[in-house]
């Protein structure tokens, strides 16, 4: 099978980790990675934070679980309620993504923003790094204060939309592959 096709077969959301920090050159291959997406008119309107202070990171957890244990929708507030409950799973690193504010409803950052992450989440599996997509950040950039927002680095004129959890992965969890849907695809020829 192809490398690239497999790698992507392989890639797992990943939610146990070693406590070990990612070395830098595999960080830096896997940032590189998410600048060679695709984006709309070669925009590129991306930013990306990479955080290993445990501290921040674990700031960024607590207000986001606050949030979440105050949420209407109930399979979130009980995630939250959780005893110890962490959205970046106690991952060393995380990876802060942001994308140009644009007055042109045309050009779509988050769209450009998402092939980042995508290419990121591939990279790490090549590498065999393991990463979570966390939708749950945006909770917290959703209320962070101008203050919280430059210290996980976005910068001015720049939204924090999502953010990636990366770690070694824990060789003593197995991580299987869920079933795939059906009839998601339509051939029109």
């Amino acid at each position: 099978m192809n490398l690239v096709i497999e790698t992507i077969k392989n890639r797992r959301s990943i939610r146990r980790y070693l406590p070990l920090q990612i070395n830098d050159e595999e960080l830096s291959l896997i940032v590189e990675a998410g600048t060679w997406a695709p984006s709309g008119h070669n925009n590129q309107p991306w930013h990306f934070s990479v955080i290993q202070n445990k501290e921040l990171i674990d700031m960024i957890s607590d207000k986001t679980v606050a949030l979440m244990k105050k949420y209407s929708v109930e399979w979130i507030r009980k995630m939250g309620e959780k005893e110890g409950y962490h959205i970046y799973y106690h991952a060393p690193a995380i990876i802060v993504i942001s994308g140009k504010k644009n007055a042109d409803s045309l050009l779509k950052p988050i769209a450009d923003c998402s092939a980042a992450i995508e290419n990121m989440l591939i990279a790490a599996e090549s590498l065999n790094i393991g990463t979570c997509w966390i939708g749950f950040s945006g909770f917290f950039f959703a209320v962070a204060t101008p203050e919280e927002l430059k210290a996980i680095g976005v910068p001015e004129g720049y939204e924090a939309l999502y953010s990636i959890a990366l770690g070694y992965k824990d060789p003593a969890h197995k991580y299987g592959a869920p079933k795939r849907k059906e009839g998601v695809v339509t051939y029109i020829r």
